[in-house]
């Protein structure tokens, strides 16, 4: 079925004047509809201010290269300001005795009423620094990292099980969370040029607090650097070195929890008439609450002032501490952030993330929050807090449905017992779902159609992370070069676990963090790989488009998905195909592009072995297997 030009509109430049108005501001807004659409009468924006609808008329701007636009002024009435278009057509367009409507929404277009919640939406928080969108993420476990000289003076503690750089994970408890590496800060410093030449701009930091396990998610103390990555002034030279660099440094917090171990915690057991007594949920008869049962992980109970000003509120809280120098980090990724302040009968979830960012806007305004939801996040992404998150249900998971190729090798689960079923994110499932490349397309819609624009940048897209299996454990190159390729083409902040660049495979969670094998560098197949993420990585820096610009879709099957971005100095067009079979997919032009193209002068392949021709007003793109494909179009022209 060859697919019909759409009428559109996202939060990208092209549509909207600005992404960070302020309460009262008026913002420009514009639609465009095919010229072949049906004629319309008029065109409105319906917003939904204090939850009562409110009506501003748009205006024709006239065709131009294919597209008529039509705009409105709109006043941001709400923090955030929900809108959609309403498109009217002449009575005897679409036949019938009465005016046709249509509804365009996030979700798309509507011949009856539509959600609120997938309503286009203006943000008028304080708008997250732009370096945000420019970034590539690149996520650091850093036991796992990279260890320096300075490792081997330090005293191993009593927890701890060591093991050499080349040694196996093992996956077997204890030794899954006490096997000790001893990579530090150092190290990472003496890699930033790895980072560098790789395109990274931001670094994630998982928790660098004192613990009692290799992942340090069980911080004893959040007022100090673990002495065995190198202390406060280990931080202090990476912070530093990064900076210089031009790259942003981001810590890791669990808001949700602290470790057994932790000051406060010991302070409540010992004294149960202390403040700290409080921060916790104790029963009467001295049992607390935890994350998921786990005793070594008291959970914070948020109604408690004193921890809120100890922990993330003011000047002088724990979140402000380490983005003031002289430590200087750029943001905070919080661990557990859907589960953060939440109990039962209890919800406090909106006004910790809201007090956190409150205190980060105080201290460092261009600083990133960024939360962890391994779910669905959309009910928390309202905009009044998080900047975006690593959630996976909107990218990673569906693209493994699509991607992945389990290969049913046996590995060795937490209790030593053998499996060959594959992990898929800790759910009870019979190894890895199967999809297609239009299931994919329609999970990125579903997640995404109840999202701001400007959260949607901002959220992780990771192919796989320390707490998941390594999307290399179940693809061939082909198969990885396409993912890395969306991840680093669809809206959102593209984000690779350290080692992903070396192939690195891994079952599960925990198996996956593995030491970076840093003389592997030189082998062919690592050579390869660190190639294919260098080229999409510069791909991303070098066009901004891939970063804000709007979006829309072209082409779905089962094998194969096509997209455009598009801004006015450019558009790339993007092709992912999985197709067994040699195929040729045909798109009218003015689909694409709208306007005349000459493949000679209007086109430039920046990625992949696809066949690109235009016949008869048609775009022929043709290909066979495994194959992804991304070209350099002309902008779209908008009237002023």
């Amino acid at each position: 079925m060859t697919p019909e030009p759409l009428p559109h509109h996202d939060g990208s430049p092209l549509h909207v004047s600005t992404a960070h108005p302020t309460l009262g501001e008026t913002v420009t807004l514009r639609l465009r509809v095919p010229q072949q659409y049906p004629e319309l009468r008029n065109v409105m924006v319906r917003s939904n201010p204090d939850h009562e609808p409110h009506w501003d008329t748009a205006t024709d701007l006239g065709i131009l290269n294919g597209w008529r636009w039509w705009q409105a002024q709109v006043k941001v009435a709400n923090p955030r300001h929900g809108y959609r278009w309403l498109l009217i057509h002449d009575e005897d367009t679409l036949g019938g005795s009465a005016p046709t409507i249509e509804w365009l929404n996030q979700s798309g277009i509507h011949s009856g009423e539509v959600l609120d919640a997938e309503d286009f939406a203006l943000l008028a928080y304080p708008a997250p620094p732009l370096w945000l969108y420019d970034g590539v993420m690149y996520q650091i476990f850093p036991d796992r990292f990279a260890r320096s000289a300075g490792a081997d003076s330090r005293e191993i503690p009593d927890w701890a099980e060591p093991a050499d750089w080349a040694d196996p994970v093992n996956p077997v408890m204890p030794s899954r969370v006490c096997q000790f590496y001893g990579g530090d800060l150092d190290g990472v410093v003496e890699h930033l040029d790895h980072l560098q030449q790789l395109g990274i701009n931001i670094l994630y930091l998982t928790p660098f607090f004192p613990g009692a396990s290799n992942h340090r998610y069980d911080a004893s103390s959040f007022e100090q650097v673990d002495p065995l990555l190198g202390g406060e002034e280990a931080l202090i030279r990476l912070t530093d070195a990064a900076h210089q660099r031009g790259m942003k440094v981001i810590g890791d917090l669990t808001t949700n929890h602290s470790g057994d171990r932790h000051e406060w915690f010991q302070r409540a057991l010992a004294e149960p008439d202390s403040d700290e007594r409080g921060f916790y949920y104790f029963t009467d008869d001295g049992d607390y609450e935890s994350w998921l049962g786990t005793a070594s992980l008291p959970k914070f109970d948020w109604s408690s002032q004193k921890l809120r000003r100890a922990f993330i509120e003011g000047p002088d809280s724990v979140v402000a501490k380490w983005l003031k120098p002289p430590f200087n980090l750029d943001g905070w990724r919080i661990d557990v952030a859907n589960m953060t302040g939440r109990l039962r009968d209890v919800d406090l979830n909106a006004e910790v993330r809201q007090i956190l960012r409150r205190t980060m806007e105080e201290v460092k305004p261009d600083s990133i929050l960024l939360a962890e939801s391994t779910n669905d996040a959309t009910s928390d992404l309202t905009g009044d807090a998080w900047h975006g998150a690593m959630t996976y249900p909107s990218f990673t998971r569906p693209l493994w449905a699509w991607l992945a190729e389990p290969t049913g090798q046996s590995y060795t689960t937490a209790q030593g017992s053998q499996e060959t079923e594959p992990w898929f994110f800790g759910q009870p499932l019979a190894g890895i779902p199967r999809g297609d490349a239009h299931s994919f397309r329609e999970a990125v819609e579903r997640f995404n159609a109840v999202i701001p624009w400007r959260i949607r940048l901002g959220n992780m897209h990771p192919l796989d992370t320390h707490d998941t299996a390594r999307f290399a454990t179940h693809a061939t190159g082909e198969r990885v070069a396409v993912a890395v390729g969306l991840q680093h083409s669809l809206p959102g902040l593209p984000t690779l676990f350290a080692g992903d660049e070396f192939g690195l495979t891994g079952e599960d969670g925990e198996i996956s963090r593995t030491p970076i094998p840093w003389s592997s560098s030189h082998q062919p197949e690592v050579a390869e790989r660190l190639r294919l993420y260098r080229e999409f990585i510069g791909l991303r820096r070098r066009h901004p488009v891939l970063s804000t610009g709007a979006m829309r879709w072209l082409f779905s099957d089962a094998d194969t998905i096509i997209f455009i971005r598009e801004s006015e100095q450019e558009s790339l067009l993007v092709f992912a195909s999985t197709s067994p079979d040699e195929q040729t997919t045909s798109l009218p032009v003015d689909l694409v592009c709208s306007s005349p193209l000459n493949p000679a002068i209007d086109v430039q392949k920046l990625y992949g072995a696809v066949e690109f021709r235009v016949e008869d007003d048609h775009l022929l793109l043709r290909s066979g297997g495994v194959r992804f494909g991304m070209w350099q179009l002309p902008g779209v022209k908008v009237p002023r």
